[in-house]
């Protein structure tokens, strides 16, 4: 599985992957493509494949209608990121919930402190 980068942490991988393939020799670019060739999942894309290519939308308006609706960047975030260390029991309890056990324990430790609901 590969390692989800934030912040900080992906513009420096996104630096290092720039200076690696600026510093890529003919031979390793040559021998990628030969590995690329090799396998018989990787096609090249030709000018028909292309051609007949449409936009998601398209395709499945349903999906892209679903991702649409989805919850962007905040434009004024009202949270505040925080780091706590809760004991595992904790967190699998919230996350057998699912989606927004996060949100789950915001709640629950707003009823716990009895502080109002924001508006908002």
């Amino acid at each position: 599985m590969s390692k989800k980068y934030k912040g900080k942490e992906w513009d420096e991988a996104r630096r290092k992957a720039l200076r690696q393939l600026a510093e890529m020799t003919d031979e390793e670019d040559a021998e990628i493509r030969r590995g690329i060739a090799r396998d018989p999942d990787a096609m090249e894309i030709t000018d028909e494949m292309w051609a007949r290519m449409r936009p998601a939308s398209e395709v499945h308006p349903d999906i892209v209608a679903d991702w649409r609706r989805t919850r962007g960047k905040q434009k004024a975030p009202v949270k505040k990121l925080v780091s706590i260390r809760l004991d595992d029991d904790v967190i699998a309890h919230f996350r057998e919930g699912g989606d927004g056990w996060q949100t789950r324990i915001n709640e629950t430790l707003r009823k716990a402190a009895r502080l109002n609901r924001k508006a908002g």
